[in-house]
């Protein structure tokens, strides 16, 4: 088999999704209505008009309990096929596994230790 033959599909494809995000993006431009209004720059909450200043600061607890969340579903991603073929794997993948948990398990407990889980 050529070059071709195994990346046909592919090139055929890809050309196809660049002309229809590109015509998307131009029928857009083209047929969508755009006016300009003093209304349309005022940020909109729950269906209320916003009293004061549209910027507000968000505290970083936030952002350490995001990180704290994508840190264990990165973990369940990686548990779930590993347990579903555990009976099929060698010895040395559980131990892999046990220091993979206790890695976690340690930045779990010095997020604890640091108040990062208290809802203050």
């Amino acid at each position: 088999m050529s070059f071709y033959d195994l990346w046909s599909a592919v090139m055929i494809s890809a050309i196809a999704g660049f002309v229809l995000v590109f015509s998307a993006l131009i029928g857009s431009r083209l047929l969508a209505p755009f006016a300009k209004e003093r209304g349309k720059g005022i940020s909109y909450e729950c269906g209320m008009l916003p009293i004061g200043r549209n910027w507000a600061q968000v505290h970083v607890r936030y952002y350490l309990i995001a990180i704290l969340f994508l840190i264990f579903d990165v973990e369940t991603v990686f548990i779930f096929p590993w347990a579903i073929t555990f009976l099929s794997l060698p010895m040395f993948v559980f131990y892999e596994m046990l220091v993979f948990i206790a890695v976690l398990a340690l930045g779990l407990a010095y997020a604890w230790k640091r108040g990062v889980l208290e809802w203050k």
